[in-house]
């Protein structure tokens, strides 16, 4: 790398600039794959964190069955059907709505979900809820200063507060979580949303089969995050933006090194009369781009995390390790493919230019 670090020292300008492009493009980034991260939690943490295999969408008859928890609802005869089938440890019937919770004063809209205590997030404190009853996740508690044996209305009846769970959400709507029985005289529904179902160990049902004799659509229940309304046009639309910067990145980092290489072109031919192969020019010049885009990258991914910190007490972002590091590795890899597209000219240098051939 002797050539490339006085490269670097010559050219101290340059290469800053050319630094701190990459050091914002990656601070970005890093914003852009926080935020997609928490509003992809905030969107669906309530189904992602079930205990199931696979979530079951039905159909009334004579409709085909969709991945759609707006639109499914599961019969008495099909949910008898699932739970007769063999291979499976457990059915369990999920209902979802949404509805308003009020309590000392304050509304806040809610997702509220019905569902067996197997299904429930972890307790903080208090117990599952029974009839009558009902689980706050501890944010959602925390901000309407509620605490286990407190009435709280949700929609038209009053509640107890059973437990304080670990926060979950649904479709930006914070969840609570009580009995199906009260959920359905919440919702004024008398079919369950969907079904959550658990297989035994090595044993699974044919679940195409049951599909087909039940008139339902069994999928993951990573599968069944897509049934949450606008939750993957949101992704899709911040993976999209992802995609599009990351291309940018790889563009600029071209353009920078190709214009460089462009203008130490005499410099190249002189290095290659002197008996520099094309090989070790190649490797100073990608080692050259390697250490910008390091050293921009971890600038931005520092800048980013810092930024997510704080981002984070008003918006949903999830910063961890792997949502500033991905981005800072995707950076320098793709950094690195637009440097070798643009050093890939000095194999072509002629070093007899050097000498004069030319002239």
């Amino acid at each position: 790398m002797f050539v490339a670090l006085r490269d670097i020292r010559f050219a101290r300008g340059r290469f800053a600039l050319m630094g701190a492009v990459v050091t914002l493009i990656t601070t970005l980034v890093v914003f852009l794959y926080g935020l997609t991260g928490g509003l992809a939690s905030a969107a669906s943490s309530t189904i992602a964190g079930l205990p199931a295999d696979r979530i079951v969408f039905g159909a009334p008859a004579g409709a085909a069955p969709a991945v759609s928890f707006s639109s499914s609802s599961v019969s008495a005869e099909q949910q008898a059907g699932w739970a007769a089938a063999p291979g499976l440890a457990a059915v369990q019937p999920l209902g979802l709505s949404m509805t308003r919770l009020t309590a000392t004063g304050t509304a806040t809209s809610v997702s509220v979900l019905g569902a067996g205590t197997q299904l429930l997030p972890p307790l903080r404190s208090g117990s599952a809820p029974a009839e009558g009853q009902v689980a706050i996740g501890a944010d959602t508690a925390a901000a309407n200063h509620l605490v286990v044996g407190q009435q709280v209305r949700i929609g038209p009846r009053t509640l107890t507060v059973s437990a304080i769970t670990e926060q979950r959400s649904y479709a930006h709507a914070p969840t609570v979580w009580t009995t199906v029985a009260t959920w359905e005289s919440l919702s004024g529904q008398s079919r369950p949303t969907a079904l959550a179902v658990t297989a035994r160990s090595g044993t699974g049902p044919d679940f195409g089969a049951l599909d087909r004799a039940q008139n339902t659509k069994a999928v993951p229940v990573d599968a069944a995050l897509s049934g949450i309304d606008g939750y993957a046009a949101e992704q899709g639309s911040l993976q999209l933006i992802q995609g599009f910067l990351f291309a940018v990145s790889a563009l600029v980092v071209g353009a920078f090194f190709t214009v460089w290489t462009v203008q130490r072109k005499p410099d190249i031919a002189v290095l290659k009369a002197v008996g520099a192969s094309s090989g070790y020019l190649v490797r100073d010049a990608l080692a050259q781009a390697a250490v910008v885009l390091l050293a921009g990258a971890l600038l931005g991914g520092a800048a980013g995390a810092v930024g997510g910190a704080i981002a984070s007490a008003g918006v949903p972002f999830d910063l961890s390790p792997a949502s500033v590091a991905v981005p800072v590795i995707a950076m320098v890899l793709l950094g690195l493919l637009g440097a070798v597209l643009a050093v890939r000219r000095i194999t072509s240098v002629d070093p007899l230019a050097a000498l004069g051939a030319n002239r």
